[in-house]
């Protein structure tokens, strides 16, 4: 095993880990269970941060060797080779500490399989040989060593050296000062509780499991529970309990979701309140004079319940009570885009991902916008991020990729639209048709470059370039950007006769999915539920609104896994960066919401908004 020796010392630069940073445990509450069965021992746990690594031992030939039992037995495994000389190794490259990290602690445990009388002797001599590196009674910095297995009965603690410690059990009585030989209190969780890692114990069982680690706690020592689940869950439940160590197979996965915790779980304190619509016009059957268009983008079902537990239980869309849900599949590919799920509810045609309001043969389609326009209808959208980006581009531009940005820009010029609102100056304003924002003029776009410019129109077709700053996500101080422009947006738009159509796009839940990052996705979800609070209540007072709420996709593989609706708290895990094809809901809310019930392709959505307007009947 001399490579694992020369790859310790020849390892770059360790990860840094801040355990103060960490609320309630950290990767340094790691144990290793039976680290030797890792493909790499000791290296795949000491870079995971953990701060106990297990080491189970025979004495052979009057050499240690690591192995669960003798049919394991390797010649070049021995505890020297494996654990110390590598462990010494990094000590002295830390500058004789267990790591870089000066609030980081390590303690190996040595877990004696049988004849600790015959190992003990020979383990103490193997230790000697390394100065002071593993003598934890002199050194405080040192990385110390816990017996476990087959240990010396208590009243023989003190028959060996003081930086020998021990693996306590609860059922041991200990004097004071065997006690403080004792490094932790273990036990199997079996003897406590049929719990099996998945949901939570009994009340029995979680009664039974408080008490044992509240006994370990009074003698002022970590517990540890072995034959434990190795899984998020078990993590959260144990540590709920109260453990200090977390037995794990698996040190690189429980120190990726501990050092992720903040971006994992999300409290929001005081819950916002929620709009209870009238009903009026819920269902009615009749045709809809105006229709607002709100997408979640990359919201799915666990988004929309993540936001709601955060919010104390209740959310404006979850006020909405006609639901269908919609399927996400590109033309080209199971998993969509923003793209191609944006076209395929803005054309009523599935298409290719990549693609801005164009269909798999390359050719235009007229977009819902330029429908509606021939019949008087005007349009308006709007982002809370880039206005050039997949979404809010289905509406007002035709492209074959979607990172085309200033050819989409320049696609306005052809757009019937009458109000973009939304982020990226620079693709208009550095255009590298020079004439863009001349022409746009000239057709009628008044430019504004902030929400307070706009907020002062009060006629004509507006462009709202909005700094990057302006747009900054929710969680550094963006405000309530969307809800503004939607309702200012509402008073120019709105007619005595025709109607109009508005798509507010709520952008960066889709960020925050790309990113992992759960309070980013909540804060963000949250301010697009306000957002549906002011649709609804526009769609109350006007009668003849109907009010749409759905996702393009869904982004993150958002799982949830611990939740307080009383506190506002709910932790989750992503499965991927990346969008996944899971179906998204669609909520549906005035005249003719009845039509957007049960289960269908997205681009359904196009042909469903044109039905509930009765178009023909405004000829």
């Amino acid at each position: 095993m001399k490579h694992l020796f020369y790859c310790v010392l020849l390892t770059g630069l360790l990860l840094s880990f801040n355990s103060k940073a960490q609320t309630g445990l950290s990767p340094n509450q790691g144990h290793s269970h039976n680290d030797y069965h890792q493909n790499i021992p000791l290296l795949t746990a000491y870079y995971a941060g953990m701060g106990s690594i297990e080491a189970d031992i025979f004495l052979k030939n009057g050499e240690l060797y690591v192995a669960h039992d003798t049919s394991e037995i390797k010649a070049n495994a021995t505890l020297k080779q494996l654990y110390l000389d590598p462990l010494a190794a990094l000590y002295h490259k830390n500058g004789n500490r267990p790591y870089p990290d000066t609030a980081m602690k390590l303690q190996l445990v040595i877990d004696i399989k049988k004849n600790h009388q015959q190992v003990l002797p020979q383990l103490i001599k193997a230790l000697n040989v390394y100065g002071d590196v593993f003598k934890s009674d002199q050194n405080p910095d040192a990385i110390r060593i816990v017996l476990s297995g087959d240990m010396p009965k208590a009243e023989n603690f003190k028959n060996y050296p003081g930086y020998i410690a021990f693996d306590g059990r609860p059922y041991t009585i200990y004097t004071p000062e065997q006690l403080k030989r004792v490094a932790m209190i273990s036990d199997d969780l079996k003897k406590y509780t049929a719990w099996n890692g998945k949901g939570t114990p009994t009340k029995t069982d979680e009664a039974k499991l408080r008490r044992v680690i509240e006994q370990a706690r009074q003698k002022n020592k970590p517990f540890r529970f072995w034959a434990t689940q190795d899984s998020p869950n078990t993590w959260i439940v144990l540590e709920k309990l109260g453990v200090h160590w977390l037995n794990t197979d698996q040190p690189e996965k429980l120190r990726s979701f501990y050092l992720n915790r903040k971006k994992l779980s999300y409290t929001n304190p005081v819950a916002y309140p929620v709009y209870t619509p009238d009903y009026k016009s819920d269902g009615l059957k009749k045709p809809a004079k105006n229709i607002i268009l709100l997408i979640g983008d990359g919201m799915g079902l666990a988004q929309i319940h993540a936001a709601t537990v955060a919010n104390h239980g209740s959310l404006n869309i979850g006020q909405m009570r006609n639901i269908g849900f919609s399927q996400t599949t590109a033309a080209n590919a199971d998993n969509t885009d923003s793209a191609a799920g944006g076209s395929a509810i803005a054309m009523g045609e599935k298409t290719n991902n990549r693609y801005i309001g164009m269909g798999t043969d390359n050719k235009k389609r007229t977009n819902l916008v330029d429908t509606l326009a021939g019949y008087g209808i005007k349009s308006g959208i709007i982002s809370v991020g880039d206005i050039t980006d997949a979404t809010p581009a289905v509406f007002y531009a035709h492209q074959t990729d979607r990172s085309m940005s200033q050819e989409i820009a320049r696609d306005l010029l052809n757009s019937k639209t009458e109000l973009l609102i939304g982020s990226n100056q620079k693709s208009f304003l550095q255009n590298k048709d020079a004439q863009l924002m001349e022409n746009l003029k000239a057709q009628g776009f008044n430019l504004s470059t902030s929400l307070d410019a706009f907020s002062a129109q009060t006629s004509g077709k507006q462009l709202v370039l909005l700094p990057d700053e302006a747009t900054r996500p929710v969680k550094d101080g963006r405000g309530d950007v969307l809800k503004q422009a939607l309702l200012h947006s509402i008073q120019l738009l709105r007619s005595p006769k025709k109607g109009f159509f508005i798509m507010a796009e709520g952008a960066q839940i889709d960020y925050g999915g790309h990113a992992n990052d759960l309070p980013y996705v909540i804060t963000e979800l949250h301010d697009f539920d306000k957002t549906v609070a002011a649709a609804l209540r526009f769609a109350d007072q006007d009668g003849e609104t109907l009010v749409l709420v759905t996702a393009d996709h869904e982004t993150g593989g958002l799982t949830l896994l611990d939740a307080s609706t009383e506190s506002g708290t709910i932790s989750g895990e992503f499965s991927t960066n990346d969008h996944t094809n899971i179906m998204v809901p669609v909520f549906a809310y005035g005249p003719g919401a009845e039509t957007f019930r049960g289960t269908y392709p997205n681009n359904q959505l196009f042909h469903k908004i044109l039905q509930v307007l009765e178009l023909s009947k405004r000829k």
